[in-house]
């Protein structure tokens, strides 16, 4: 039975296990497992990735709507994979089936050598305004009120009807990358919540005014400070080799976000941690440390508005107990 969610003024969302690097005959029960521990612990939905290597995020995605009873799948979706119509009819499908609201995570970009083989070389701000036009078609024909026509740069459609109709109540949710001017401006024009990878939380700026932010993040907090980082050391090593991965796809990525992080040093003393990033472990930034510690950085990127939190994928429902903990004083300035 999944706990229920309380009632406070961040979401909070989990990241589903990647299939590339998984043992793919136990993946399903992976998945499985960590949207149970992530709904249990009060998340309100987990980020499914999308790219070349993973198998298809809206087949795991109905896998977790399958066996939980409220956790939201945020379904990245690039525009270059499925039509705007194929996105809204999986959309008001999954509502109709299982009563379920999805989320989605709008991806502008990928991995270079993803675009380079779909033969994808639009120009990175030209995605972001394809993005856009794409978004506003799914968001048109999952209102309903009428049949879409749209006359765009990248998109037509003419008297363009969907069935069946969605549940109002189902809307989804939509995020975007916010890290570069483009990504806010298209943020902005569709009302999505901005999404960055945030700086330390001392140079990190505040929220945007007018729009919706919020931050991606791993999170390593236990009671002690030394726990916390005897887990985080243990748990990701320094890897030569994934350094050199790093600074290769650096070179070749158009992505801000990427080159910003790959630019930062933080300081060794601080709760902010990218030696998983720098090893091309995990795709964000880490707070590690005491639960007060990892507090006053949250509560300090809330006090600058933002408030969702998009987690790493949890190592076991531990992790997550631990830093929900750190989020509960985190969070009591912000209620």
């Amino acid at each position: 039975m999944a706990a229920q969610q309380p009632d406070r003024p961040v979401e909070v969302f989990s990241t589903c296990p990647p299939s590339s690097s998984a043992h793919l005959p136990s993946y399903r029960q992976q998945v499985i497992d960590v949207a149970r521990w992530s709904e249990a612990s009060g998340c309100k939905g987990i980020l499914v990735y999308s790219d070349n290597s993973q198998v298809d995020a809206w087949l795991v995605s109905d896998t977790i709507v399958q066996h939980t009873t409220a956790l939201c799948p945020l379904i990245a979706v690039q525009p270059i994979y499925m039509h705007p119509y194929t996105v809204a009819k999986a959309i008001t499908s999954i509502a109709a089936l299982s009563e379920r609201r999805v989320y989605l995570n709008m991806v502008a970009g990928g991995f270079k050598n993803d675009l380079v083989a779909l033969n994808d070389t639009t120009p990175h701000d030209q995605r972001y305004e394809r993005l856009a036009e794409y978004t506003q078609i799914i968001g048109d024909l999952l209102a309903g009120s009428k049949p879409v026509t749209f006359d765009g740069s990248f998109y037509q459609v003419e008297m363009l009807k969907l069935s069946p109709p969605l549940d109002p109540q189902l809307m989804p949710g939509i995020f975007i990358s916010g890290s570069s001017d483009a990504g806010l401006s298209a943020a902005r024009t569709l009302g999505a919540t901005a999404i960055k990878y945030p700086k330390p939380a001392g140079q990190e700026p505040g929220a945007d005014a007018g729009i919706e932010c919020g931050i991606r993040v791993g999170i390593i907090a236990r009671p002690e400070s030394s726990d916390a980082w005897a887990v985080a050391r243990s748990r990701f090593p320094e890897d030569r080799k994934g350094q050199i991965t790093r600074q290769l796809a650096t070179k070749v990525s158009d992505s801000q976000w990427h080159h910003q992080l790959t630019s930062l040093e933080a300081d060794e003393r601080s709760v902010y941690w990218l030696v998983p990033f720098n090893n091309y472990k995990t795709m964000c930034p880490y707070l590690v440390g005491s639960y007060e510690e990892v507090a006053a950085e949250m509560a300090a990127y809330f006090a600058g508005g933002y408030r969702t939190v998009i987690l790493d994928v949890p190592a076991s429902p531990e992790d997550l107990e631990h830093t929900f903990a750190a989020f509960a004083l985190a969070m009591q300035p912000v209620a």
